[in-house]
């Protein structure tokens, strides 16, 4: 099933009423107790996340639900349309002394990153996976930068796959204590940040036992 979109802001606006569908998500699909207070945790960080993006950010949230046999897959989505020029991002990053966001700390810090670079389109309307050259970017996606731009199931960066690339790695270690300590990483099985031409989406996934 799928819930009520909510319009949500970068000033937090629609968090109240994205908080009340997270309940009647729950309660529809009998999510009770430590579960819910997941569910709930989940969907608190996505809207933190949302909150900076950019100044005048709005986008959609929902969330999804697929009832397999021994579980419930639950989704929270967020999606934007691209309407930022990437010669934006140039000028912003051009302030910076180090040339680049130096707002992506923490995993949520750089999911947020990454799905606001992904809303700015080059000029031919498409995302250019070059504009991401950090190694924690490229941990999590597909290892042919091809696929950045196509219209393949890889053409998103994974936490799941992040965190089999960082796990038991000695080069890789802080950033594995990093996700440790996120609710993010402890509490989601996936997290999906969409490279595509047309919008830019972050879905994040979380199965719970019947």
């Amino acid at each position: 099933m799928k819930t009520n979109v909510i319009s949500i802001r970068s000033d937090l606006a629609g968090s109240d009423k994205a908080m009340t569908e997270a309940e009647k998500f729950a309660q529809y699909n009998g999510i009770t107790g430590k579960d819910a207070m997941h569910l709930r945790l989940l969907t608190e960080e996505t809207l933190s996340m949302v909150h900076g993006i950019v100044s005048d950010f709005q986008g959609k949230l929902w969330f999804e639900s697929l009832e397999t046999p021994d579980s419930i897959l639950c989704r929270i989505c967020v999606t934007a349309n691209k309407d930022v020029d990437i010669k934006q991002e140039e000028q912003l990053l051009s302030v910076s002394t180090s040339g680049k966001n130096e707002r992506a700390k923490g995993i949520m810090g750089k999911i947020r990153d990454m799905f606001r670079v992904s809303m700015q389109c080059n000029s031919e309307g498409t995302f250019d996976g070059s504009v991401m050259t950090d190694s924690w970017f490229k941990l999590g996606t597909h290892p042919d930068p091809i696929t950045y731009n196509s219209v393949s199931n890889d053409s998103y960066w994974s936490l799941q796959r992040y965190r089999e690339n960082i796990k038991d790695n000695e080069e890789t270690a802080e950033e594995w204590d990093e996700l440790e300590k996120s609710i993010i990483g402890k509490l989601a099985d996936e997290v999906k940040v969409g490279l595509l031409s047309g919008r830019a989406e972050v879905i994040i996934e979380k199965s719970f036992s019947k």
